[in-house]
């Protein structure tokens, strides 16, 4: 069996054992295939930076979100609740969850206009995926100052906007904020 680093002297790259297997025969070539024009192809061309960006962030929101609700369950309303007689599961899913979810929408209300506005430059340069990412690096590149302002105004709108939905939610998420007066 010949080894596959071996070289007669030309310069040969190593054989790649993995690249015709069946883990990685389903990956697409990189880029952009339209919904319209293939669902599938569509589907497969995203699945692999849509778990690179949710891997980025799965950790972290689980750690707030069960931050949250140790802090939450020690609360009054909770003890509360449990005195009452409801059900642990009701205790925890209608009242704990519910109220918890503040931070976490929070988190996820500043990290989506963040990604939409071109924070997932890296995945989608990295993936060849056409999009404001894209569009930011290309224009670092070539140092072209009115894309990086409109590119820099752009992911702003959105952050501000991302806010605005965050606030309107808290008001249905949490009953404290319905209150306020």
């Amino acid at each position: 069996m010949e080894c596959p680093f071996r070289s007669s002297g030309s310069a040969r790259s190593p054989k790649s054992r993995w690249h015709d297997t069946w883990l990685f025969s389903w990956v697409p070539p990189l880029g952009y295939i339209p919904l319209t024009q293939d669902p599938w192809g569509w589907f497969k061309a995203l699945v692999i930076p849509w778990f690179t960006l949710a891997t980025l962030y799965v950790g972290l929101y689980g750690r707030v979100l069960r931050a949250s609700l140790i802090e939450m369950m020690q609360e009054d309303f909770i003890r509360t609740a449990r005195a009452k007689g409801i059900g642990e599961r009701r205790v925890l899913l209608h009242h704990g969850l519910r109220t918890s979810l503040v931070a976490f929408v929070t988190m996820f209300g500043l990290d989506f206009g963040a990604l939409v506005g071109g924070g997932a430059l890296l995945t989608e340069v990295v993936f060849g995926l056409q999009g404001v990412g894209k569009l930011t690096y290309e224009a670092l590149q070539t140092l072209d100052l009115p894309m990086i302002l409109a590119t820099v105004i752009y992911a702003s709108f959105f952050v501000v906007m991302a806010n605005f939905v965050v606030d309107v939610v808290f008001v249905f998420i949490d009953p404290r904020a319905r209150d306020v007066r």
